[in-house]
């Protein structure tokens, strides 16, 4: 039975294979966990990502209007289709309460093949255009 389950779990990472920079994961700063759930539901409602991960806790340092400023912050973490990074940008400039709203993406190289397709899967295609809750 061991030699079976080792043939069986071969060939399943065998047929999950993975093209880099299909996917991408986002990150978005926001002042407060009103604002962070909102968008965040609002994200996945709407298809464009799979999952949002909301980060407290963390500290940014950043210039704004010649000020050095030091304010608390969330992050959110999003997994999404790379094809959907751009109406995701979209959908967060229009919701989010910042005048300049950080959206930046990075292009995933690797990962769990499951995982990713599940993301795929999840986001599909979309032609409704993304709305936030109220």
């Amino acid at each position: 039975m061991p030699v079976l389950l080792t043939v069986v779990r071969n060939f399943c990472r065998a047929m999950s294979t993975y093209t880099p920079g299909t996917h991408s994961m986002a990150f978005v700063t926001v002042p407060d966990l009103e604002v962070a759930k909102k968008l965040s539901h609002g994200i996945v409602k709407n298809k464009l990502a799979a999952c949002v991960n909301i980060i407290p806790g963390i500290t940014s340092v950043y210039e704004w209007e010649e000020k050095i400023n030091e304010d608390g912050e969330l992050l959110l973490m999003i997994k999404t289709a790379t094809d959907k990074v751009d109406d995701l940008s979209k959908f967060v400039r229009e919701n989010h309460p910042y005048d300049c709203a950080e959206v930046i993406s990075s292009k995933i190289d690797n990962g769990n093949p499951p995982y990713l397709k599940w993301i795929s899967d999840t986001v599909g295609v979309s032609d409704k255009k993304p709305k936030l809750d109220s």
